[in-house]
């Protein structure tokens, strides 16, 4: 039998494949509030086990969630659920993750992209296509760089591919090799390539409308330091809360009717390329990304409480620290594929000198097990954790992440030490340059904190 709730607290249900926002369930238990972790996939059972409760059936928690009422809250972690979001809301649930259209935003690409176009955004030439030879002929009919970006939610980052040959003949041969393997279902985007600073914008929208602050980020995508490698998804970020109004009020504003329209809850994040023509958005991410929203945690005051809050129509504040924070992604192998046996199974984490309270704010895990009573990989890719650091400008941002990075001890681990130096070195000056500067003129002499409540809207 569950204790008496406690007015005030959240009570959160968090429903997943594998368990990829269990640090944001821990920092809200740390927090006080009650939370329940739903892991459908049994290869990542042991994702946060022994610190994060674990429910075998979510539907059975729904009775917990509904007593608490306003304070009940099921999150949801893919971009696939949202049929099921719909549902649970249409049967007066709470739900924050993103809904059946949003599934489709992000899996779609072409979707996406005339989404995007009908709002009235300037697009990249992308066509559709489930014939490799099709896409091969519409290359040699029209020779250029392409990128290949795969449909659906279930194929890894690495399997996207950014053209570099003028005449296309290295995504020609690409799309060779994938037919002479056999690949059995053949759905895929060519979208012409654009050069700039890739840039993402992301905000939250409650159903009804944008909440709460806009962040900006820049993500470091491949494996290797100078980038170079596989597509990982992400490495590490640099994210801010600061200066993101003229991007947003290009972009994601505009798409305020249709995600209204289709009852959108929860994250969204536009990625875009910014040049001298102006902003080329690329791609949707319907939910909380992963590590993105761990990054964005170091610059939240109070934890994500008044957040979730705010995305369930609730009167709420949200406070957040100016300036940068800065992620760093640390894995072991074999990462970015996966491997059975996992050759890193077991493997301890360890922090030299023990870690303080801020540092707490500061590790975010991944897939990790604490069933033992120490903290030791498990799951089964060799995402370990996210170090963040925050400060006034990217380079003390950095500065922090590294300085707890290096007291951070995993066998094997690996990570990309430049994180940010591109924003330094290049980003924002190009960004300036174009309009788009990250942290607007009046920052300087901004309140540190940001006030948000339901009736003060970003729109």
């Amino acid at each position: 039998m569950s204790m008496a709730h406690t007015r005030g607290r959240l009570r959160v249900l968090g429903i997943g494949d594998s368990g990829d926002l269990g640090d944001l369930y821990a920092h809200l238990q740390r927090y006080g509030h009650e939370v329940r972790m739903a892991v459908e996939d049994p290869a990542y059972h042991d994702v946060f086990r022994g610190l994060v409760e674990h429910t075998a059936d979510w539907r059975k928690d729904l009775a917990w969630i509904r007593e608490a009422g306003r304070d009940g809250i099921i999150l949801f972690e893919t971009a696939h659920h949202g049929a099921l979001q719909d549902e649970l809301r249409r049967d007066g649930f709470q739900v924050i993750g993103g809904c059946a259209f949003g599934d489709r935003l992000e899996g779609e690409r072409e979707l996406g992209q005339a989404v995007l176009h009908q709002a009235g955004l300037q697009t990249a030439a992308t066509w559709c296509f489930r014939d490799l030879d099709a896409g091969i002929a519409y290359i040699r009919a029209r020779p250029r760089r392409y990128v290949v970006k795969h449909n659906g939610h279930h194929l890894p980052s690495t399997r996207t591919h950014v053209g570099t040959f003028a005449d296309g003949g290295d995504v020609i041969a690409l799309l060779q090799e994938h037919a002479r393997q056999g690949v059995e279902k053949v759905d895929f985007v060519l979208m012409d390539a654009v050069d700039g600073v890739e840039t993402g914008v992301g905000a939250y929208f409650d159903g009804r409308r944008f909440v709460g602050p806009v962040c900006l980020d820049w993500e470091h995508k491949r494996f290797f330091p100078g980038d170079l490698g596989e597509l990982t998804g992400e490495m590490g970020t640099v994210v801010t809360y600061e200066g993101g109004g003229r991007l947003f009020a290009d972009t994601l504003v505009h798409l305020a009717p249709v995600l209204a329209e289709h009852g959108y809850c929860g994250y969204i994040n536009l990625n875009t390329i910014i040049n001298e023509e102006g902003v080329w958005p690329l791609e949707f991410t319907c939910r909380f990304g992963y590590p993105g929203f761990a990054i964005l945690a170091a610059l939240h005051r109070d934890g994500w409480e008044g957040l979730l809050r705010l995305l369930c129509g609730q009167p709420a504040r949200v406070l957040t620290h100016p300036g940068f924070a800065v992620g760093v992604v640390v894995t072991v192998p074999p990462f970015p594929y996966l491997a059975t046996p996992h050759p890193s199974r077991g493997l301890p984490i360890r922090f030299q000198g023990g870690l303080s309270a801020d540092d707490l704010d500061h590790v975010h895990f991944g897939e990790v097990d604490f069933s033992s009573g120490e903290p030791v990989v498990g799951g089964v890719s060799g995402y370990v954790l996210v170090i963040t650091g925050r400060g006034p400008d990217v380079s003390s941002a950095r500065r922090e992440a590294y300085r707890l990075l290096g007291r951070t001890q995993i066998p094997n681990a690996r990570y990309r030490h430049d994180i940010g130096c591109r924003y330094i070195e290049r980003d924002a000056a190009l960004l300036a340059k174009y309009g788009y500067s990250a942290v607007a003129a009046a920052s300087a002499s901004a309140s540190a904190s940001m006030l948000v409540t339901s009736a003060n809207h970003a729109r």
